[in-house]
């Protein structure tokens, strides 16, 4: 059995389909058939249904499916680790979501690189999703996201959990409100989230606290991404829930309130691959504590 034959394996098992996932392997149907034979008489068990429509995994298949991901996890990342340090230059790809620039990221990369200016960082915009794919592909080194969940080959710290406001404009009816607001009183607002796609995204992670409070918003709009929905705030065309240091882009159009429900925050993380533990990583999360305490920003600190 050979690594081709696990990647082969769980293209077909993905698809459910012999033809997709021949094409997504850039290969022709009969080899790859010929392949999953060679997989089922090499392991003596059928991990196939045969005849099944669409195709579905037998009990052992099931089985084998779930730990071959994790293994096919383990040698991209192995990959993408020895590539990193057998090059000479040092270099740290960054993966960031909008609303991170707006709040202390841009502070951490500059104290990293004050303190380590042998490295070579660069940063890359894109969703929380987005950024997991770009860590197994070795595309980026580290990732701030604000998504929770589970995939074995990615490794999540919760740098810290940020307070959610409202984004309204001037002369909306609570703009000019002392004190916080809660999610009832927004119920009869157009409310935009973003980004549109990929999902899952920041917009369900709104969307959800909605539901935990057995709410429903009146009406609910998907822009493409932060920027536009500013833009359509200060337009008058709605409102929307945002992490609190995005008022940092101080638009002129643009009233921010504080979100006094119990799940009014969005955490940001720190994503790496779970066999990555080089210095250039710790010495980034070593800068985001120095940031965090420097101005005073509540924090559990873990290591890698």
């Amino acid at each position: 059995m050979e690594l081709r034959h696990l990647r082969y394996f769980v293209a077909v098992a993905e698809e459910k389909n012999f033809t997709r996932a021949a094409a997504r392997l850039h290969i022709a149907q009969p080899p790859l058939s010929r392949q999953m034979q060679q997989l089922e008489e090499t392991l003596g068990v059928e991990l196939i249904e045969k005849g099944s429509r669409p195709l579905r995994l037998t009990e052992a298949g099931e089985f084998f499916l779930a730990h071959a991901r994790p293994l096919l996890d383990q040698v991209r990342d192995l990959k993408a680790m020895t590539q990193r340090i057998g090059k000479l230059e040092r270099t740290l790809a960054i993966g960031f979501v909008a609303s991170t620039l707006y709040g202390q990221l841009p502070d951490i990369v500059h104290r990293y690189s004050e303190l380590h200016p042998q490295v070579e960082v660069s940063l890359h915009e894109m969703t929380t999703m987005e950024q997991l794919a770009a860590l197994k592909d070795g595309r980026i080194d580290v990732g701030f996201g604000r998504l929770t969940g589970e995939d074995a080959s990615i490794r999540r710290i919760v740098l810290r959990e940020e307070r959610l406001v409202v984004a309204l404009p001037p002369g909306h009816r609570l703009a000019g409100s002392d004190g916080g607001l809660r999610l009832t009183e927004l119920l009869h607002d157009t409310l935009l989230v973003y980004p549109k796609a990929p999902r899952p995204s920041f917009a369900d992670q709104v969307l959800a606290m909605f539901s935990a409070g057995h709410l429903t918003p009146g009406r609910v709009t998907e822009v493409r991404e932060l920027q536009i929905a500013m833009g359509l705030v200060a337009a008058g065309q709605g409102i929307s829930i945002v992490p609190e240091s995005v008022q940092a882009m101080h638009h002129r159009s643009v009233v921010y309130r504080k979100l006094d429900d119990t799940h009014a925050f969005s955490p940001i993380l720190f994503s790496v691959r779970q066999m990555d533990h080089s210095p250039e990583l710790a010495n980034m999360l070593a800068a985001v504590y120095a940031i965090y305490d420097e101005q005073g920003i509540v924090h559990v600190k873990e290591k890698l």
